[in-house]
């Protein structure tokens, strides 16, 4: 089990992902930020290339297309399939700054099959 939020868990989450599908455009840098974690604020980033997670890394992404913030209690309630991330956005439980195209671009891979089974596949490994 890793540690949700912890660079273990990126790894793993990273190495869950690789059999995702290709999906042409689906592109960008996305820098998250979960405010109020137990250890405090946690940076984390993804850069995500045709639909393939290329990198995953704690810390700030330099020239992020877009970033996400939001608290630790919603973080871990996306993360464990209680709140839908659409859902969050929509309620202002998410903050977005940024190329808000690119990221509503992205938003129906997260309704895809592959999708959903890899986030099964990432709560089955996260201690929270």
């Amino acid at each position: 089990m890793a540690k949700y939020l912890s660079q273990e868990w990126l790894d793993e989450s990273r190495k869950l992902a690789e059999d995702q599908p290709v999906r042409p455009g689906a592109t960008a840098k996305m820098q998250y930020v979960v405010t109020g974690a137990p250890e405090g604020d946690v940076k984390y980033y993804w850069v995500l290339e045709d639909g393939k997670l290329l990198d995953s890394q704690l810390g700030d992404a330099e020239d992020s297309d877009f970033a996400l913030t939001m608290s630790y209690d919603d973080a871990k309630k996306i993360q464990q399939g209680e709140l839908d991330p659409n859902a969050a956005f929509m309620q202002g439980r998410m903050k977005v700054t940024g190329n808000m195209a690119k990221l509503m671009s992205l938003l129906p891979l997260t309704n895809s099959p592959e999708y959903r089974a890899l986030q099964e596949q990432i709560r089955e490994i996260t201690e929270y």
